[in-house]
C-alpha cells in the first residue's frame, strides 16, 4: 500500500518541523508545509495530498477553519485539525467544516497515527461508495 501524503499546515516553524518528523517516522510522506490559509489551499492543490493536518490559528487573514472549508469544497481532501484551541466557539466553527478529526495539542504520536489512519480509511470508503453509486446509474 502506498504511503499517504499528508500536508502539514502550521504557522510555527519549529512545531511544523516536529510534526513533519513525527509523520515521517510513522511512514507517511510529507510533500510540504504551509503557514497561512492561502498557502495551504495552494499547496493542497499542487501536492495532491491525501490528508491535510490543519492548525486552526494561522498567520494572515484566513484561519485554518476557513482554509479547511475551501480545501474540502474544492479538492475533497479530508482535513484533520491539530490545535491548541478547544473552546466551544472554535469547536462549533470547526464542526461546520465536517473535519476528519480534531486532535488537541500537545498530542501523542500514537493519537496522531490512529486519527490519521481513521480519517484516511473513512475517506477511502466514502470515495468508493460515491464511485459505486455513480456506476449504478
Amino acid at each position: 500500500m502506498k504511503k499517504a501524503k499528508i500536508l502539514v499546515v502550521e504557522d510555527q516553524n519549529i512545531v511544523a518541523l516536529n510534526i513533519r518528523n513525527k509523520l515521517k517516522n510513522l511512514g507517511y510522506t510529507v510533500p510540504g508545509t504551509a503557514s497561512t490559509g492561502e498557502e495551504a489551499i495552494r499547496k493542497a492543490e499542487l501536492t495532491n495530498a491525501d490528508l491535510v493536518l490543519m492548525d486552526i490559528m494561522l498567520k494572515g487573514d484566513m484561519d485554518g477553519i476557513e482554509a479547511a472549508r475551501e480545501i474540502k469544497a474544492r479538492l475533497k481532501i479530508p482535513v484533520l485539525y491539530l490545535t491548541a484551541y478547544t473552546d466551544d466557539e472554535t469547536l462549533e466553527r470547526a464542526k461546520m467544516t465536517e473535519p476528519a478529526g480534531y486532535i488537541s495539542k500537545p498530542f501523542k504520536e500514537e493519537d496522531l497515527h490512529s486519527n490519521i489512519e481513521m480519517a484516511l480509511h473513512k475517506h477511502r470508503t466514502e470515495k468508493k461508495e460515491i464511485e459505486n453509486s455513480d456506476s449504478d446509474e
